[in-house]
């Protein structure tokens, strides 16, 4: 029992140094408390009025962004062929034979590549271990490879500059 006693008084004892040393209250470099609250006084406006804001978009400049990719001739109007081209270049790359009508052939040719590649023994029917070549497997999103990020000599201490 005084070990579970003796283990939670070592644990409060570094839960408060953890937090003195986080508010630099110990240390060496540990400064006093009026000094800690005037430099803070002082760096708290120059933090807040340092950075301009940020530029926001708004729902008009996304919209006419939106038009300007359409108005293909730039003429300030989206005619029928202008709103409809990219749905018929999206019928052109389906229509293979270049009549101007998709057969259910020219639909689905993915599908039925890859359902002629998995048939191998060529008996128009999947059994299990071909149809399980057909699964689509998706690339996961690559993750951020990003380094630390450089700071200025200036915000190193001491200690960093001369490798001690």
């Amino acid at each position: 029992m005084w070990r579970y006693l003796v283990g939670a008084a070592v644990g409060l004892v570094l839960v408060f140094a953890g937090l003195m040393l986080g508010r630099g209250m110990l240390g060496p470099g540990a400064a006093s408390a009026e000094a800690r609250a005037v430099s803070d006084e002082l760096a708290a406006p120059m933090a807040l009025t340092s950075l301009p804001e940020p530029p926001q978009a708004s729902d008009l400049s996304r919209e006419q962004k939106r038009f300007n990719r359409y108005d293909r001739d730039k003429n300030g109007r989206v005619d029928r062929a202008e709103y409809l081209s990219n749905r018929q270049k999206a019928f052109a790359r389906l229509d293979l034979n270049g009549d101007g009508r998709l057969d259910f052939e020219e639909y689905a040719i993915k599908a039925a590549a890859k359902f002629k590649a998995a048939d191998k023994d060529a008996n128009g029917a999947l059994n299990g271990p071909e149809f399980s070549t057909t699964r689509v497997v998706r690339k996961a999103k690559p993750k951020c490879v990003c380094g630390p990020p450089s700071r200025p000599a200036a915000d190193m201490g001491e200690e960093e500059e001369t490798g001690a």
